[in-house]
């Protein structure tokens, strides 16, 4: 009697904690990044009461055993995907697919499915509780180096961009074939200088014979005439492609213009490619699409890629990459130990393989959306029956003990 009596006290014992398991994930079902977890049991040692192996004499017997109980062999923890739920707020990221958010809580590095992030007075990327979120940080120019060491995330919304002068303007459209030898044609754009003032350049192209023109550039209000290193432009004239100059660039040399101390090249456009310098029939019309000069500018938003770049805008229309969020994933995931909202790695999970997200198997990073609990309602409940019926069972067993143990004490009455 005393056996069974164990036996079920370890059952309800047991069965308490696969309650307490389950009442947790029940707990947590609108936690986002939270991951449900299975109990596993195991029965304990068994009493050998006989057996017997075989020999020349007689037959071998199978053992004869009896359980002593029930113990709790794990728990494992269910990583898949949660639900996607769009948010709209712009800190806020969720994984789709395999990895975790690397986070600094104080020393101690932890990692997160959890992406409710938000922006501190300093502009660091950090958790609800305070835990920076680490990734790789941009430098001046927005050059992310995913080899070097990770840091925490910084988006300083409202920090300067430095002005940036114009160095490549991008020039297209066509010169007619049917122009006058002296017809002239001029095309006008701002740029910039190293400090961000506005400078206004002028390109002008002059018919010089049937298959040439001649480029020539000038600055400032009232025009200044400045050198232009390849402006005798020949065409093709059965095509009325651009032949000369062979790499269909002009330049002007640095320090030719006042504030500028970079050159200046104009980009007449690749062969076959749609915006590029022409000579055919059609009627002359010459413009500059685009320049990369800047005023200085301040960041006014952000957004973040599905590869986990951070890119910002900048009231100067510019944007630049700001940082690269870091995923991190494991060899054995199952042996990470659950800290209050996130994991630590231990010696059964491996070391953090840490990368940029979409990369090695890494999940995308989806903006603005959170991933949900992926705990289950339904089978949490049916867990839950289970958990409760095992309970009674096993204090039934116990009752029934008692009762036979009343009835031998009766006996020695």
């Amino acid at each position: 009697m005393i056996r069974s009596m164990s036996s079920a006290i370890s059952g309800m014992k047991n069965h308490q904690l696969m309650l307490d398991v389950v009442s947790n994930d029940i707990a947590n079902v609108s936690t986002p990044g939270f991951k449900s977890s299975n109990v596993v049991f195991s029965d304990v040692l068994s009493q050998t009461l006989s057996a017997g192996d075989p020999s020349g004499v007689v037959a071998g017997t199978n053992p004869a055993q009896v359980g002593l109980g029930v113990r709790l062999a794990a728990t494992t923890q269910s990583f898949s995907q949660g639900a996607l739920q769009r948010t709209g707020n712009s800190t806020d990221m969720a994984i789709q697919g395999d990895g975790f958010f690397v986070i600094q809580n104080g020393t101690a590095q932890q990692y997160t499915r959890g992406g409710a992030f938000t922006l501190d007075v300093a502009g660091n990327l950090s958790t609800a509780d305070g835990a920076y979120v680490i990734g790789w940080q941009a430098d001046n120019t927005g050059t992310i180096d995913a080899n070097g060491p990770t840091s925490k995330l910084q988006i300083p919304l409202g920090s300067a961009m430095a002005p940036v002068q114009t160095a490549n303007i991008a020039v297209k459209g066509n010169l007619s074939a049917s122009a006058a030898v002296g017809d002239a044609v001029s095309s006008t754009v701002t740029g910039y200088t190293a400090q961000g003032a506005p400078v206004q350049l002028n390109i002008t192209y002059t018919k010089a014979a049937a298959n040439s023109w001649t480029a020539t550039a000038s600055y400032g209000s009232p025009a200044t005439a400045v050198a232009l290193t390849n402006g005798a432009l020949a065409f093709d004239a059965n095509t009325g492609e651009l032949t000369t100059p062979t790499g269909h660039t002009m330049s002007i040399a640095a320090g030719l213009i006042p504030g500028m101390p970079g050159a200046v090249t104009i980009d007449l456009g690749a062969t076959g490619a749609s915006a590029r310098i022409t000579q055919y029939g059609s009627s002359t019309s010459v413009g500059v699409v685009s320049q990369d000069g800047a005023l200085s500018g301040t960041l006014q938003s952000f957004s973040v890629s599905n590869g986990g770049a951070i890119m910002g805008v900048f009231s100067n229309g510019k944007s630049l990459q700001l940082g690269q969020v870091a995923v991190a994933t494991f060899a054995n995931q199952q042996g990470l130990e659950r800290v209050g909202g996130a994991w630590r790695e231990t010696g059964n999970s491996g070391i953090a393989q840490i990368a940029p997200a979409a990369a090695g198997g890494r999940g995308n990073i989806s903006a603005g959306t959170l991933e949900m609990s992926n705990v289950d309602l339904a089978e949490e409940f049916s867990k839950l029956i289970i958990a409760q019926r095992g309970f009674q069972g096993n204090a039934r067993v116990i009752s029934t003990s008692d009762e036979i143990l009343q009835e031998v004490v009766r006996i020695g009455r």
